[in-house]
């Protein structure tokens, strides 16, 4: 019975994969074009991107169900090193950024990219939205962008709307609608995806009216690859270049194993390894360096459509690689009817979804407003100065946020009537929250007896020992006098303290307050004590 089952399960399992290829195919198709025109190199190298992605990506271990190809978070980074160092250099850089994801993937470190934090990422991506939709509101009508940064290119957007052109703006903003609408109905989704839609419906229109706007210029599969040459292997000896590559590398890496995490949520099959996806990664980049064309990234839309359409193997995202070369190969004169003005509405579009406004809204109520600062700087530095600065002023800020979060400290202070006041200082005492814990000790009344509990603290840094020491010392000389004896109780039990002294370990007893008797008392949960009267 078993047997008689397979043949129709195997049948069923390729007719799914297939059907689901082709939707990948067509979802794919757009983007690898739109972001090639966008990234300023010829609309074939972003073809042989997904190519790439597709036949040798994804035949590789790591992620069974994501999609890689050219992705919007680069196109940026990619626009700015073409500009600087050429487009016969892009090979070179990308094949720079595949070694180094091989040597991260062969180390083991693909698992370190999920410490990242997430609002630096996300901001990282929202800075990168940001510029794109900057660069390309231009190119929907028909307008060359100023030159420059993404500062020049915010400032001339006021210089707009006498310079457009009113046919090319409508095809963009037109296919910017459909891109929004289409998708509400989910049966006609299913089938088409939006992008195909708004793009080839653009097409369609410009050629049937003959609208006279700019279109994609197409100069053959073949022409539009370049093998790196050795002169172009020096560039890597200039410090610029090696830190594009780096900056290729890391964002790639960090943008591909953040789409094999919301991936991994949207089925139930086997879990990514984040190492072998990141070798993965970078052989296709180094096939795409080799071959002189654009880096890939897993791309979330693609393979979001890659679930959706019920891929359950490998074979959906290897088919739809294939789907591409033989377009590539057979139709590349279909691309010269796209509108370049349908591209931009198309990457206009990708850049507003990179711009995480829901999850703004969601942290912001949830009182994580410490995320939205950091998202909401590393996007502004990003549009500021470059994706690299913009990304570091992230990863500081990060570290900065998390330092203040994990220095609180709380004084509590209970009145216990004839028996003194007792103050317990719990959480990590650092130098951050240094005022606040003397304002909390001074408060305390100069006329009652006052026992000092230290058993909550976690951690406390030279600062805050010497500051609970001169606060001792202070309350002892005012006083003139000291309890004779106190108690520390420690998990060993009660140890014993001699005159005037806050208990070290092993019943040590000494003047003042040392920074690493109170650390040590914070880590084995001790307690001091202190009496003094006025």
């Amino acid at each position: 019975m078993r047997n008689a089952s397979n043949p129709f399960r195997l049948h069923s399992l390729w007719r799914g994969e297939l059907a689901a290829s082709l939707v990948v195919f067509l979802v794919a198709l757009p983007l690898c074009v739109g972001v090639a025109v966008a990234s300023g190199v010829p609309a074939e190298l972003g073809l042989v991107t997904g190519i790439v992605g597709g036949l040798v990506v994804g035949g590789l271990p790591g992620s069974s169900l994501q999609v890689s190809g050219p992705a919007a978070g680069l196109t940026v980074l990619v626009y700015e090193a073409v500009r600087t160092y050429g487009l016969s250099a892009l090979g070179v850089l990308v094949l720079g950024a595949g070694v180094v994801q091989l040597g991260l993937g062969v180390l083991r470190l693909g698992r370190w990219f999920r410490a990242v934090s997430v609002a630096v990422v996300q901001g990282m991506l929202a800075g990168i939205g940001l510029v794109l939709v900057a660069g390309q509101v231009y190119a929907m009508g028909d307008v060359a962008a100023p030159g420059g940064g993404a500062v020049e290119k915010v400032t001339g957007l006021g210089s707009l709307p006498g310079a457009v052109d009113p046919v090319a703006l409508a095809v963009g903003g037109a296919t910017v609608v459909v891109l929004v609408v289409w998708p509400r109905w989910r049966r006609g989704a299913r089938f088409v995806p939006a992008p195909l839609v708004a793009v080839g419906g653009a097409a369609v229109v410009t050629g049937v009216f003959d609208l006279g706007v700019r279109r994609v210029e197409v100069q053959g599969l073949l022409e539009a690859v370049r093998v790196p040459s050795v002169d172009d292997l020096a560039l890597l000896s200039q410090m610029g270049v090696v830190g594009t590559v780096l900056a290729f590398a890391l964002i790639a890496s960090a943008e591909s194993l953040f789409s094999a995490a919301a991936v991994d949520q949207l089925h139930d099959g086997p879990r990514t390894d984040y190492d072998r996806e990141l070798v993965a990664q970078g052989a296709g980049n180094v096939v795409c360096g080799v071959l002189g064309a654009l880096p890939m990234t897993a791309v979330i839309v693609r393979s979001a459509a890659n679930v959706r359409a019920g891929a359950r193997t490998k074979a959906s995202r290897v088919l739809h690689g294939v789907w591409l070369l033989v377009f590539a190969a057979l139709l590349p004169g279909v691309l010269e009817v796209i509108p370049v003005a349908a591209l931009a509405g198309l990457l206009v579009y990708a850049g507003c979804k990179l711009v995480p406004v829901r999850e703004l809204v969601v942290l912001w109520r949830g009182r994580h407003r410490g995320e939205v600062v950091v998202l909401g700087v590393t996007a502004l530095a990003i549009v500021a100065w470059n994706l690299f600065e913009g990304v570091l002023v992230g990863l500081a800020l990060a570290v900065a946020k998390t330092a203040w979060d994990i220095s609180h400290v709380q004084v509590e202070t209970e009145d216990q009537g004839n028996a003194g006041v007792v103050v317990r200082v719990v959480g990590n005492a650092t130098f951050l929250r240094l005022p606040k814990l003397l304002d909390a000790l001074e408060g305390v009344p100069q006329d009652r007896d006052v026992r000092l509990e230290l058993g909550g603290l976690r951690h406390v840094d030279h600062a805050c020992a010497a500051a609970l020491a001169a606060w001792r010392a202070g309350r002892v000389q005012e006083s003139g006098t000291v309890g004779e004896k106190g108690e520390l109780e420690g998990p060993a039990g009660p140890d014993k303290v001699g005159r005037g002294g806050l208990a070290g370990t092993g019943g040590d007893s000494r003047e003042g307050l040392e920074g690493q008797k109170l650390e040590r008392l914070g880590a084995q949960g001790r307690m001091a004590t202190s009496r003094s009267t006025s």
